[in-house]
This record gives structure tokens, sequence and C-alpha cells, in this order.
């Protein structure tokens, strides 16, 4: 019988996690490999994923009038957001702390500016798509709200426009 680790037994870096984190983590890469194939948290990233990306193709396809799209793409968003906060966490964590949590016991590593511009791509991106995704949600829920209302007639009729005298 094979036997899986629960341990990882390669050195783990703080750099290439934070890459992997943005290059691929809505699918979970960052987290399968930092933590194994067994982690719960990694197999769930690809399914907000890849939820909101068939609202994507729901909207490209049937247009903008299709409120199933609308509520399924903010789910990619989110998506792309939080792994770009998990690699700006990681960029940030200090090489300390992050040689004792994923290599101890192991040769030390440490980061250099590669993480440094890993969390500032991060930042940069999750930033944009967080409001984007936030600005997306928003304006359809209140465009789909004003649909909702009933259209009403004003209350004091409105008055004939004023004729010009001619001198």
């Amino acid at each position: 019988m094979t036997t899986i680790e629960t341990t990882p037994s390669a050195d783990k870096s703080k750099t290439l996690a934070t890459w992997i984190a943005i290059v691929a983590g809505p699918l979970g890469l960052h987290r399968f490999y930092l933590h194994g194939f067994r982690d719960v948290p990694g197999w769930l990233h690809p399914l907000p994923t890849l939820i909101g990306l068939y609202g994507v193709n729901r909207a490209q396809s049937l247009g903008q009038d299709d409120q199933l799209a609308w509520v399924l793409i903010p789910f990619v968003g989110c998506t792309i957001a939080a792994s770009m906060l998990c690699a700006i966490v990681y960029g940030l964590t200090s090489d300390d702390k992050w040689n004792a949590r994923f290599n101890a016991g192991r040769t030390a590593t440490r980061s250099g500016w590669a993480a440094v511009l890993g969390v500032m791509l991060a930042l940069l991106v999750g930033a944009g798509v967080l409001m984007a995704t936030i600005a997306f949600a928003a304006q359809r829920y209140f465009e789909y709200e004003a649909e909702a209302l009933p259209v009403s007639q004003p209350a004091i009729p409105t008055a004939p426009p004023p004729t010009t005298a001619t001198y």
C-alpha cells in the first residue's frame, strides 16, 4: 500500500508561493504547493472560478441581458481577489516565520526582490479586480431594481409650454 506523506518534504519558497498564487491562485495551485493535494481549501478554489467563467461565457454568448450570467460572474472576481490576497500575505510574511512554518528543520530560505515585486503586482491586480467586481455587482443590482419599479404618472400635470409673443 502506498502512503502519502502529510508533511511536505521539500523546501517551500516564499517567492514561488507568491507567484503561484498570482498566476494560478484561482485554481488553488498555491495551496497544493504549500499543503499538498489533501488540502481541502485547495480543492474548493476551482469550483467558484469555473462557475464565474461559465457566467462570463453566458454573457458573451447570450448578451448582457442574461441575469444568470450577472449572478455568476462575481464568483470569478472574488476568487481572483482572494488569490491576490494570499499572494500578498505570502510575500509579506517574514522569512523567519515562513521558514518556521513551511521549512522547519531544513535549510532556511531567504526571499529577495522577486517576492516584493509579486506583492506589488498582486496588490495592483487584486485591488483592480475587487473594485471591478463590486462595481459590476452593484450596477447590475441597481439596474435590476430600477427595472422592477412601476412607472408612475407625475402627481401634478405639466402645463403646456409658454408661447412666444411677437412684437
